[in-house]
């Protein structure tokens, strides 16, 4: 037996879903005059809508950055800027997130820059440090940016340079530059910062961690995370190991002896003591007039890396080049012609 539904007609209208009367207000566009003076307001919304700008790959975008950033200029430098590196899994976003509630605690104020690395399997980003940090993320006094690394390295770290001049401006007298780990990563970032930390893990030799000499000659201190509970005694046997072995490498140039010193983050234990040593390195390089001269060679490391980002962006976007690139790169292949050759007869089409 079929039921029926019979459908009466009423006598009211339903309202119409679509108000036609509603217009959706333009975003306000603010000049690079506003941008500036909030920034050095403090303003936390338009210091994060100026680094979008700095991060974006439009062109006007760009134009824009780089004017609020050399307006900014000026009222940057006044900060201790600080590298944090280390093999994954060796808790880098718990330390900051520790060393920064302790920082904050002494009336500083933080700016979290975290190089983000990004799946070249699905190019989506692979840390959430904001998610990760969530007390930190929370703190009035703290301020935390993931930046996506991309294909390009250079890029990233150019632009995590130029936000480092924005958050001192904004105020920020501390900045922690978080890496991806690793790799050629910690290269771009010790020439963006003042002190450079090595994280590593209990009981594990560098071949285990991954770790090339070069980042370790590279730090100026090496810090044993997860020291605690039955991973205690291994954490200082490597204290002990890479104190020694710290002492096997030629000396830096700003005179700094680097050393090795065993914390905690979860437990909150050796904290104190690493920050300490890192104000201690800031006073004494200071003194010898290191700090100051490293950061103008850093400027001109910067500029020579432009340089060369440029040229190359120019020479891949260069409409000769686009036209003939493929056919060279086949020619080299088939061993028509030799690499050499194929460079010069770009670099014509390019001067062309």
């Amino acid at each position: 037996m079929k039921s029926h539904l019979n459908i009466q007609k009423g006598g009211n209208k339903l309202p119409e879903i679509i108000n036609h009367n509603f217009k959706r207000k333009k975003r306000q566009t603010l000049s690079v005059t506003d941008y500036v003076q909030a920034i050095l307001s403090g303003n936390i919304i338009v210091l994060s809508q100026a680094i979008t700008l700095v991060e974006s790959n439009n062109l006007e975008h760009q134009k824009v950055a780089q004017q609020i950033v050399n307006a900014c200029l000026p009222h940057s430098g006044k900060s201790i800027r600080v590298g944090v590196t280390g093999t994954p899994g060796v808790g880098k976003s718990t330390f900051v997130e520790t060393m920064g509630e302790y920082v904050t605690n002494l009336g500083k104020r933080l700016a979290v820059l975290a190089i983000d690395p990004t799946s070249q399997i699905s190019h989506g980003s692979i840390l959430g440090d904001k998610t990760r940090m969530e007390t930190l993320a929370n703190n009035k006094n703290a301020f935390i940016r993931p930046s996506a690394a991309g294909d390009s390295l250079g890029g990233v770290a150019r632009k995590t340079r130029e936000t480092i001049i924005l958050c001192e401006a904004a105020g920020f007298d501390t900045i922690f530059v978080e890496t991806v780990g690793v790799g050629q990563s910690e290269v771009a970032v010790h020439s963006m910062v003042d002190f450079f930390l090595l994280l590593l893990l209990p009981g594990a030799g560098d071949e285990l961690q991954g770790i090339k000499r070069g980042v370790v000659e590279m730090a100026d201190m090496v810090a044993i995370n997860k020291a605690d509970g039955n991973n205690l005694q291994k954490a200082k046997a490597s204290r002990t190991a890479y104190r020694n072995g710290l002492h096997m490498f030629p000396a830096k140039s700003s005179d700094w002896t680097a050393t090795a010193m065993v914390c905690s983050a979860t437990e909150n234990t050796g904290i104190t003591e690493i920050w300490k040593t890192i104000l201690q390195f800031q006073q004494f390089t200071v003194k010898n007039e290191f700090f100051d001269k490293n950061r103008n060679e850093q400027a001109q490391y910067w500029l020579n890396e432009t340089i060369q980002n440029q040229l190359k962006y120019r020479f891949e976007n260069h409409i000769l080049i686009k036209e003939n690139l493929g056919k060279i790169k086949q020619q080299v292949q088939n061993g028509e012609i030799t690499p050499f050759v194929g460079a010069e007869l770009l670099m014509n089409f390019f001067f062309e």
